[in-house]
């Protein structure tokens, strides 16, 4: 391939970005995130991609979640603490009942542009630029609201730097301590059987904590203390990324500052695009959505592009077929990619394949269906001999009725009543831990 710099993208074909009405207000802001700091390091990059090398070897599993689509209306402190809090309690789970180590990310502190299937949304007859995320353009059905503002990305960094303030104090100063660990389960939560189960592993936790201390150790051990949290999001406003990536001065690679990971989503994929050309030359994580379409050809070119060296904490897998569509087109991908030798980390995203429209006109996911796509994950996994090795959802720590089912039973009727999410649902704090338990009661199977 040609050679690589951080603005080779350019010269190629690039998918579902925004016209803006002025091309130097636009240079104009790429130069001035250019001169800001990063909001990620290249060092806590690497140290990801050295994680996900276990994860790629079966010894680790990857849990990352988070928001659709950040938004500056529902930045708060109080929301990204309660979805770092329910990220915690699925990944104590996880590694309790499981007994696997878990690896964090957040699609968090840059999840801010969506891709979308139109370029245009007719209401009452009025048609107007679709809305690609408060990076880009505003949520509110009107002609002024839905033209693309390059300030937007000044105003998306500085709320990204304050989230990775605020997850770095989170995840360092105490707050993730395994002493805390009944402190982690929201309010509403405590009346739910995930809940519920979630405190008796708490309890469990408390004990052993206790017989620890009571033999002399645990006090003052970083890993009880501390956890690693890291960042995420779809690397799809290119001129944004582009403006963040720096030069490591240890190393000379060139990292995206933006996020410790970024993916490429399955509509963004193609191999002679802008996307792929400028992902391949960042040295962070990199993911790959996989839909339905994915040829397994195709798949092993990416690997190719994206991961020439055959690095196995490099590349992420991200399977997003739909509940029914699992097990007539993941086999294939995962038998081209073992006939190759490829080193990959394999992941599922139970939401984008399973995304409906209820009868009310909200879009919606049944949780039935999201169980139902990674159970059938694992068993692929199982069938063909390869580990599956994480998940990816859209969750948030807030008590939002977006997902029908659970334990709770959102119904279609009730979807209205806190119906939050400026893009696709989410599943609730409630869903997501119940989740984690049949994750967990699985991958104790799978591992065994």
């Amino acid at each position: 391939m040609n050679q690589w710099n951080p603005a080779s993208w350019r010269e190629k074909t690039a998918l579902q970005q925004p016209v803006y009405p002025s091309a130097e207000h636009l240079a104009q802001v790429e130069n001035t995130l250019g001169k800001m700091p990063p909001l990620v390091f290249a060092g806590e990059a690497r140290q990801l991609r050295a994680a996900l090398s276990k994860v790629a070897k079966g010894e680790s599993f990857l849990l990352q979640g988070g928001d659709c689509a950040e938004s500056f209306a529902e930045f708060h402190a109080d929301n990204i603490r309660d979805t770092f809090k329910v990220m915690l309690q699925m990944a104590v789970v996880m590694t309790y009942a499981g007994k696997c180590p878990v690896v964090k990310v957040g699609r968090m502190a840059g999840q801010f542009a969506k891709p979308r299937s139109a370029g245009s949304e007719t209401i009452n007859g009025v048609e107007l630029p679709s809305y690609r995320g408060d990076i880009i353009n505003g949520i509110e059905f009107t002609p002024e609201a839905r033209v693309p503002d390059p300030e937007r990305l000044v105003q998306v960094y500085n709320q990204s730097a304050s989230t990775m303030n605020l997850l770095r104090a989170f995840s360092q100063g105490g707050f993730a301590d395994l002493h805390q660990v009944h402190q982690w389960n929201l309010d509403f939560l405590k009346a739910s059987p995930a809940g519920a189960r979630f405190q008796g592993i708490a309890d469990k936790i408390d004990d052993a904590m206790q017989f620890m201390e009571a033999c002399g150790v645990g006090g003052g051990i970083s890993q009880l203390q501390e956890t690693e949290f890291y960042t995420s999001h779809e690397a799809l406003l290119l001129p944004y990324e582009q403006a963040l990536t720096r030069q490591d001065s240890l190393t000379g690679d060139w990292y995206d500052c933006s996020a410790h990971m970024l993916w490429i989503g399955d509509r963004t994929r193609q191999l002679d695009g802008a996307h792929v050309e400028f992902l391949r030359g960042v040295n962070n994580p990199i993911g790959v959505k996989a839909g339905p379409t994915m040829d397994p050809e195709d798949l092993l070119r990416l690997c190719d592009a994206l991961n020439p060296n055959n690095d196995p904490g490099r590349l992420n897998i991200i399977v997003r077929m739909g509940a029914d569509k699992v097990e007539e087109g993941m086999p294939k991908l995962i038998r081209a990619i073992q006939k190759e030798g490829k080193q990959v980390v394999w992941s599922s995203d139970p939401m984008h394949g399973n995304t409906v429209k209820a009868s009310s006109g909200y879009k919606t996911r049944h949780v039935d269906h999201v169980l139902k796509e990674v159970q059938q994950f694992f068993q692929v996994h199982k069938a063909e001999g390869s580990y599956a090795g994480g998940v990816h959802f859209e969750m948030t720590g807030q008590n939002v009725t977006e997902c029908v089912g659970g334990a709770f039973k959102v119904t279609e009727e009730g979807l209205a009543d806190r119906y939050h999410t400026h893009c696709d649902p989410r599943l609730n704090a409630d869903q997501s831990l119940e989740l984690a338990f049949m994750i967990s009661d699985t991958l104790k199977k799978a591992r065994a």
